[in-house]
């Protein structure tokens, strides 16, 4: 293994396992030092174990495309990230920080509004989201806890330093695959899991379940929680499904329960109606109740707004909470943090121009061949312009939508993401990374040891989305020995 290293280019990029030449940075070289001495005879030996366990154990994913949903093997690579302990728990401590003044902010939202009366963020940034649900005026939650489960994207620029990438608010997904991906791990490599402190993540569904069993709105000892889902042609119900069993909780479409006159929530199943405490909702807030939102909707449940909205029942996440997943918003995040903690954020966003703002507009428009545009509410890596890989054609089409809607755009400098060696034939190469790790708001607060590493696995590329060609990696968090 260490021949390969030797020969591992890290080419001008932050390499997250690669020092310099031939030396492991400290998180990786326990890593190092066990696979020189591993019993595969090849590193592609490696990846075809980690690929027949994943078709063993069913991992999949669903891409939407014009033939219907189809179904893929997870993609993964068998090269574990390796974060040190010491440096992780800098960094938990930043997304609890800012996962607290999120949920304060969302409920300002619909409340007080004294971000809006201190100048801090234009009302109208706010009420202009798509996201923005006036329905939900007026509701203050238990905990304050609107985003219970967020997925953070982190990056490292070339000089090692982690930003914030982006929040995930409303249905954040991904966190299945994190401990599939553990799993896997544990069959490819299971001497060097004995062998090494690597923080475990396989707590996280009971880390779950107690925080949603703690937003019960009842004095209920033992609530009834389920999961909502809107079915099998959800290209997330695998997780669905995963975190549903893993919990001990029945999955549930919205179909398998109503809401009677009391403005409670049942579940039907063979014995009759059973009370509903908790619902962890895998539906987008349009879809969860046609008689507030879409009247076409036959995924969610009749009345489950006014159950809500009469304390009679927990949603997780709470409707409305997208009002602050929306990437304008996420540019005031750090004033967020100073506004209602008075503190400075532990973790930093990546520079961002809004488009709305006249100056920032100019300058977006004067320079997008260098630049990163995004819209402020697609995800999965779509509706994109990196400018640096873009054809004049499309820096062209992307000026005009700017004028058009400059609310519905920022943009980020082309940050020099940082690297992990990949398997590649029968040698490293470095692929560029992302990471979500997973964080919990109830009445306690929990962030995973780790999260989901996703890889651009084609060369070169930037787009971590497994829709659009990505894969991921398991995530070590080292304790230093």
């Amino acid at each position: 293994m260490l021949d390969n290293l030797k020969n591992y280019p890290v080419n001008g990029f932050y390499d997250e396992a690669v020092q310099d030449a031939d030396t492991p940075r400290p998180a990786a070289r326990a890593l190092f030092t066990r696979l020189d001495g591993s019993y595969f005879d090849s590193l592609q030996e490696m990846q075809k174990a980690a690929e027949v366990a994943i078709a063993q154990m069913g991992i999949s994913f669903t891409v939407y495309s014009d033939k219907g949903n189809i179904d893929r093997l997870w993609p993964f690579d068998a090269f574990p990230r390796t974060i040190c302990n010491t440096e992780w728990t800098a960094i938990s401590k930043g997304l609890t920080q800012r996962l607290k003044a999120l949920n304060m902010f969302i409920e300002d939202v619909y409340n007080d509004r004294k971000i809006f009366k201190a100048g801090i963020i234009p009302e109208d940034v706010i009420t202009s989201s798509k996201d923005f649900r006036p329905e939900c005026m007026g509701m203050k939650l238990k905990h304050s806890s609107w985003a219970c489960i967020c997925g953070s994207d982190l990056v490292r620029d070339g000089e090692g330093k982690v930003y914030v990438l982006e929040d995930n608010l409303r249905v954040p997904s991904g966190v299945s695959y994190m401990l599939e991906n553990r799993a896997v791990m544990k069959q490819v490599m299971p001497e060097i899991f004995q062998d090494m402190n690597i923080l475990p993540i396989d707590e996280y569904p009971l880390q779950l379940l107690s925080m949603l069993r703690s937003l019960c709105p009842t004095n209920e000892k033992n609530p009834e929680v389920v999961v909502l889902t809107p079915g099998i042609f959800n290209s997330a119900y695998y997780e669905h499904a995963y975190l549903a069993h893993e919990m001990g909780t029945e999955l549930v479409e919205g179909s398998d329960l109503v809401v009677l006159d009391d403005d409670c929530v049942y579940m039907r199943n063979i014995e009759g109606l059973k009370r509903v405490d908790v619902i962890y909702r895998r539906i987008d807030d349009a879809f969860i109740d046609p008689e507030v939102f879409r009247e076409d909707s036959a995924l969610g449940v009749p009345g489950l707004m006014r159950a809500w909205r009469a304390g009679n029942v927990a949603i997780a996440n709470a409707p409305g909470c997208g009002v602050a997943d929306d990437k304008v918003v996420y540019a005031y995040v750090p004033d967020m943090i100073r506004f209602y903690l008075d503190e400075e954020p532990l973790i930093d966003n990546v520079p961002t121009y809004l488009c709305d703002r006249e100056e920032d507009r100019k300058y977006v428009l004067e320079h997008l061949s260098e630049l990163v545009v995004k819209p402020a509410n697609e995800s999965g890596g779509y509706g994109l312009l990196i400018g640096p890989k873009a054809s004049q054609e499309e820096i062209d089409t992307f000026a005009q939508l700017i004028e058009e809607n400059p609310r519905n755009y920022i943009a980020q400098p082309t940050l020099n993401l940082s690297t992990v060696p990949t398997v590649c034939d029968k040698t490293l190469e470095p692929r560029h990374v992302d990471l979500r790790p997973f964080i919990l708001q109830g009445k306690k607060s929990y962030v995973t040891a780790g999260g989901l590493t996703r890889v651009a696995l084609t060369k070169g590329s930037l787009v971590v989305n497994s829709s659009q060609g990505g894969g991921s990696k398991d995530t070590w968090i080292v304790v230093e020995e």
